[in-house]
């Protein structure tokens, strides 16, 4: 890479990585609190709770990464507008199509980057974030009961018991729970809670036990002698995400709406993100000693609101089948096209209103 490139795509590399580490922080930390100030720590424990906060973390990172570029391209090449260096360089020769060269070196590879992890990361991160919410969400989870102690749900009119824990492993499980017109009492000498398959119902396997049912109506009690009982722990609604968790292969051979929107999700980010850091070199083309306060920065802010907005709107009419798979959710990116190629073709009205 030449001298005068390395120089650019420095002071672009240098603000992307900051501002995308205090995004991914933020994110974080805001995810952090929601899931603290919530019933999920308490019924996945602190660890799960950090992985969770990660995965949320590694799939907003697709959304993240394009606006931390196009921040950095309007900050860093800003600078050298305002610092006069931009004028030394032309001066020197070199072009506008050279500066423009430089920073697709560092959009490119950025887009790349953002595509795999819209393409692969994100369905596997759905898929583990929905598994660990689904644990949280079910009604039993071994992990959170403790020895000798009580848990009871009000609200649910249910109370549990272990006396010996390890893991998921338990063994004398008292599970009292009251229902309308009866009572239901399990007693087990064992349990455990098998590892939680994506497309499975959270379950409880109990060993070695009986079932007690007490009838609230006078219709007679029951007592039932089980070698092996599979409790399932939820409501039946852990599969209403699929479509977010499925891998990339599957959504191309789906022809439903909402299958493609997803589909034309993923593979736009590199398009997006490139498009996106072209239409942000205008903008950072301050004049010198010029404030950050300028009306620039606001228009920029605005494009990029609007950008956003017709993005999921786009998805979201793929989905609701308004639009077809074709055009999809392309035609926001054909014309995000001509929008960054009016904005950097010479002599366009746009440079004039952005230098004002």
């Amino acid at each position: 890479m030449k001298i005068i490139e390395r120089y650019i795509t420095r002071e672009l590399l240098i603000p992307f990585m900051v501002v995308t580490v205090i995004l991914a922080t933020l994110f974080a930390s805001f995810s952090t609190a929601r899931f603290l100030a919530g019933a999920v720590t308490d019924s996945l424990g602190l660890v799960p709770v950090l992985r969770l906060v990660f995965l949320k973390t590694l799939i907003a990172l697709e959304v993240l990464m394009p606006i931390a570029l196009y921040v950095a391209v309007i900050m860093g090449l800003g600078r050298l507008h305002r610092d006069q260096e931009i004028v030394v360089l032309r001066s020197a020769g070199v072009s506008e199509h050279r500066i423009i060269y430089a920073v697709l070196i560092v959009a490119v590879p950025v887009g790349l980057i953002s595509g795999f992890l819209s393409i692969f990361a994100r369905p596997w991160a759905y898929e583990e974030s929905y598994l660990l919410n689904a644990q949280a969400e079910a009604e039993l989870n071994t992990e959170r009961f403790r020895a000798g102690r009580f848990y009871g749900s009000e609200k649910k009119g249910r109370v549990i018991y272990v006396k010996d824990s390890s893991g998921k492993q338990m063994g004398e499980v008292f599970h009292y729970l009251n229902k309308h017109d009866s009572s239901e009492i399990i007693l087990a000498r064992k349990a455990y809670q098998p590892e939680l398959v994506f497309g499975q119902r959270p379950q409880i396997h109990l060993l070695d036990g009986s079932i007690y049912r007490l009838s609230h109506t006078g219709k007679g009690d029951t007592v039932v002698q089980f070698e092996k009982l599979v409790y399932f722990t939820d409501s039946g609604n852990v599969m209403d995400y699929r479509r977010k968790a499925a891998p990339t292969a599957a959504l191309m051979q789906s022809d439903l709406p909402r299958d493609t929107a997803e589909l034309q999700w993923r593979l736009s980010r590199p398009l997006g993100t490139i498009l996106l850091a072209l239409i942000a070199v205008p903008f950072s083309r301050a004049s010198p000693r010029q404030t950050k306060g300028d009306k620039t920065y606001y228009l920029a802010a605005l494009v990029f609101a609007i950008y956003y907005i017709l993005s999921g709107l786009a998805q979201t009419w793929v989905e609701q089948g308004t639009i077809g798979r074709v055009p999809g959710v392309w035609w926001l990116y054909g014309v995000m096209l001509l929008f960054a190629i009016s904005l950097l073709s010479p002599g366009f009205r746009w440079k004039l209103l952005l230098r004002r």
